[in-house]
């Protein structure tokens, strides 16, 4: 047999070769194109809207130049931690998804306390978007977020570490890390991850006390190093950072204490919550329990189905009977109280209007302009906005992205 030709062979090969070259030139990048889009979400607990540009955390304040940053995020009413962790993954506001309080009562279920059965799956209602993006196929991660920590519960993130008070900043933020540095194929598209940090502090010491600083300090320490993680792994291109908080916080003097009409018998209703008060009359007593509605000195009680409309608050049958709440900068109490705390702390829980309960929010990455400011918007945008960064359906819900949408390079807001 005659030799075979040492051209025909080669040159077929190298035709096959230029065509496979040339198409790998023409592609736009190998970081773009090889890793998956992700979504970052860090929630600050209790952070005020005011904190972006006061200087207390530089890094915070770049990311809100670099990127997008809102005048103020507004908080659903109750403005408490629970209920609005649970509305930013849903976008249902709390008389939607049922987590009406930090503390409720349920019918069938008996009583919810947010840190003791707080995270069995069974008392939310609605999709969180961790759920939403699964169902679609995609993958995500969450840390700590409230209605997120069940593992029996069918809608649980498919990596999810429960919260641990004793986890500090570093490692919330090299667990994020973690996460980001999994193959592409498992890498979570969504990362969500709850800071307590700066709502223990200010809870304990005072809004803006030197505890409550340091915890910002801590923060924005863990902030620049997860920014930094992002760059050196070259995902700046692919990976979009949210940080925004749940309600803000506002200090209260000790002196400020009220509590509920003591020509109310004290017997003739059970309580349920803490500055936020739930009221439920014993059977037969509803007409002195009755007496409570009305506005009163630093507090007003309102009927269920007759609450403030801006509320948008009143139907779930969670709802107490009657819900009391205090004036902003005021301690509520079912009864005068026998200690009353020594120094100013922080607190919220107030109406979700008030100024000191405007919750911050702030975005950077390849979905997000540069150097925009946002008008306020409602928490509940939040879910849609997800949504649409994932390019996942959403689930029904009470928000809107049209606010959101000038936020948005001209090729995220598709």
């Amino acid at each position: 047999m005659p030799p075979r030709s040492r051209s025909s062979i080669p040159a077929a090969l190298v035709a096959c070769l230029f065509a496979l070259c040339l198409a790998a030139c023409s592609t736009t990048g190998p970081a773009r194109d090889a890793t998956p889009h992700a979504v970052v979400v860090l929630s600050v607990d209790g952070l005020p809207a005011s904190t972006v540009g006061d200087g207390s955390m530089p890094t915070l304040d770049r990311l809100a130049r670099d990127g997008v940053h809102a005048q103020w995020l507004t908080p659903s009413f109750p403005t408490l931690t629970f209920p609005n962790h649970y509305t930013l993954a849903t976008g249902l506001r709390p008389d939607h998804h049922g987590i009406v309080g930090n503390y409720l009562r349920d019918a069938a279920y008996g009583d919810y306390h947010s840190k003791t059965n707080g995270t069995e799956g069974r008392w939310y209602g609605g999709e969180p978007i961790w759920a939403t993006l699964q169902r679609q196929g995609g993958r995500s991660a969450v840390l700590a977020w409230v209605g997120g920590q069940d593992p029996a519960d069918p809608r649980v993130p498919a990596r999810m570490l429960p919260f641990d008070g004793d986890r500090g900043m570093e490692a919330h933020v090299d667990q994020v890390l973690a996460w980001l540095d999994l193959p592409a194929g498992e890498r979570p598209q969504l990362v969500m991850d709850y800071l307590q940090f700066y709502d223990v502090a200010a809870h304990a010491h005072g809004a803006t006390s030197g505890e409550a600083m340091r915890a910002r300090r801590d923060i924005d320490a863990g902030l620049a190093r997860l920014l930094a993680g992002i760059r050196a792994r070259g995902l700046e291109s692919s990976v979009d950072v949210i940080v925004l908080s749940d309600h803000g916080m506002q200090d209260v003097p000790p002196a400020h204490v009220d509590w509920l009409d003591p020509r109310v018998p004290r017997d003739a209703y059970d309580v349920v919550g803490t500055m936020v008060i739930g009221i439920f009359p014993k059977p037969g007593r509803e007409a002195e329990v009755a007496g409570l509605v009305g506005r009163h000195a630093h507090h007003a009680c309102h009927a269920r189905g007759a609450m403030p409309p801006h509320w948008q608050f009143g139907t779930h049958p969670r709802v107490p009977p009657i819900l009391c709440v205090p004036d902003p900068g005021w301690y509520l109490f079912a009864q005068e109280p026998r200690r009353r705390h020594a120094r100013v702390r922080g607190e919220h829980g107030f109406d979700n209007l008030d100024p000191a309960m405007r919750a911050m929010f702030v975005a950077r990455g390849p979905s997000f302009r540069q150097g925009v400011t946002l008008p306020p918007f409602d928490n509940v945008d939040i879910y849609p906005l997800l949504a649409h960064l994932l390019g996942i359906t959403p689930a029904p819900n009470d928000g809107r992205i049209d606010a959101l949408l000038p936020a948005l390079r001209e090729s995220a807001a598709r």
